[in-house]
C-alpha cells in the first residue's frame, strides 16, 4: 500500500515565498545600520542586528530546502530532511546569542549615556515594521508546516516587535529627552526574543532527540490503535519526527488468531494517517505478546535496522510471530 505523500508543492512555496523576504530583509537592514550608528541609537542598532538574524535565518532556511531535495543514499538511508532541523537549531542558537549581545550593550550604555537622534530614529523603526509586516504575510502560510519556516517567522515576528518598540521608544524621548529611553527598548527586545527562541530550540531538540513530535500524544495513538476490531494489545510503540510534518511510528500488534492480517494493518494505517498525520509505519503483528524473550528483542533489531531504510510504503507487513 503506497503511503509518501508530496510535500513538494509546499517545499517550492516555502522556497518562493522566502526568498522574497530575504531580498527585503537584507536590503533594509544595510539601510538600519547605517542609520544606527548616524543616529546614535542602541534601540535601532539592536533592531537591525535582530534584521541580520532575519537575514542569516532566511539565508539557512533556503539553504535547508535546497539540501533536504537531496536523494538518500547508502548513507544517509533517509535522505537530508534532518537539515531542516539543524538550521531551526541553529537559528534558535543565533538569537540567544543576538539577544544576550544586546543585553550586554544596554548595561553598556547604562553606565554611560549618549544622546539620540529621536527623530530619524522613528522614522527608520517605521519602514523597518513596514518590512516586517510584509515579511511575516509571506511566510504566515508555512510557518505551521515547517519548524525550518517557524523559525524565519519567529525570527520576523520578533524583530517586529522590536520595530514597534523602536517607534515607541524614539517618540517617548522626543517629548521627554529622556534619552535612557532608548536603553530600555533594546533590553525589552532582548528580552522578548529570549522565551520564544527557547521554544523553537525546545521544538527542534526534541526532534533531533527522536522525540514524539509535537501535537502528537502517545496515549491517544495507542487508544486508536487499540479501539481497532482484532487488535488484542499492543507494545514497543516507537514514534518520532524525522522532519517538520514526515513522522514515523513502530509497533507490535497482538491480533487475533483469526484476523485478516493485511486488513488489519490496513485499517490501522488509516486511522494514524486521518487522525495523527503519520504515513510511515512498520507493524509488526504477533499472535502472542513477545514480550520479555529473545524472539521479541531479535525482532526489536531487525526493526531497529529497518529504520535505517526510507522505504515509501505506508505499512509493513512482517508476517504474524508465533
Amino acid at each position: 500500500m503506497s503511503a509518501g505523500h508530496d510535500h513538494g508543492i509546499a517545499t517550492n512555496q516555502n522556497e518562493k515565498v522566502l526568498w522574497a523576504a530575504l531580498a527585503l530583509t537584507t536590503t533594509f537592514l544595510i539601510a538600519e545600520f547605517i542609520a544606527g550608528i548616524m543616529l546614535n541609537s542602541l534601540a535601532l542598532l539592536s533592531d537591525a542586528a535582530h534584521m541580520f538574524t532575519d537575514a542569516a535565518a532566511l539565508g539557512i532556511a533556503l539553504a535547508a530546502i535546497r539540501i533536504a531535495r537531496r536523494s538518500s543514499d547508502k548513507l544517509r538511508t533517509y535522505g537530508y530532511h534532518r537539515f531542516e532541523i539543524l538550521a531551526a537549531t541553529f537559528n534558535a542558537l543565533i538569537l540567544f546569542a543576538v539577544a544576550i549581545y544586546i543585553l550586554y550593550e544596554a548595561w553598556q550604555r547604562f553606565q554611560h549615556p549618549v544622546d539620540v537622534q529621536s527623530v530619524g530614529m522613528m522614522w527608520v523603526a517605521a519602514l523597518g515594521l513596514v518590512i516586517n509586516l510584509i515579511s511575516m504575510k509571506l511566510l504566515m502560510s508555512g510557518k505551521e508546516r515547517s519548524l525550518n519556516v517557524k523559525g524565519a517567522y519567529l525570527e520576523v515576528l520578533s524583530d517586529m516587535v522590536g520595530s514597534v518598540g523602536v517607534i515607541l521608544g524614539g517618540a517617548i524621548i522626543y517629548f521627554t529627552q529622556w534619552a535612557w529611553v532608548d536603553t530600555v527598548v533594546a533590553v525589552g527586545i532582548g528580552l522578548w526574543v529570549l522565551p520564544r527562541t527557547w521554544i523553537l530550540l525546545k521544538e527542534s531538540l526534541n526532534l533531533l532527540l527522536e522525540g514524539v513530535p509535537k501535537g502528537i500524544v502517545l496515549a491517544e495513538v495507542e487508544i486508536a490503535i487499540l479501539n481497532v476490531r482484532d487488535v488484542i494489545s499492543l507494545h514497543d510503540l516507537h514514534i518520532w519526527g524525522i522532519t517538520s510534518g514526515k513522522h514515523s511510528l513502530t509497533c507490535h500488534i497482538v491480533m487475533r488468531p483469526e484476523a485478516n492480517q493485511p486488513k488489519l494493518i490496513s485499517e490501522i494505517n488509516k486511522i494514524l494517517d486521518k487522525r495523527f498525520s503519520i504515513t510511515h509505519t512498520t507493524l509488526q503483528c504477533e499472535l502472542e505478546p513477545c514480550t520479555g524473550n529473545s524472539h521479541c528483542d531479535l525482532d526489536d533489531q531487525n526493526l531497529a535496522d529497518e529504520h535505517g531504510q526510507d522505504h515509501g510504503d505506508h505499512g509493513h507487513d512482517h508476517g504474524p510471530s508465533k
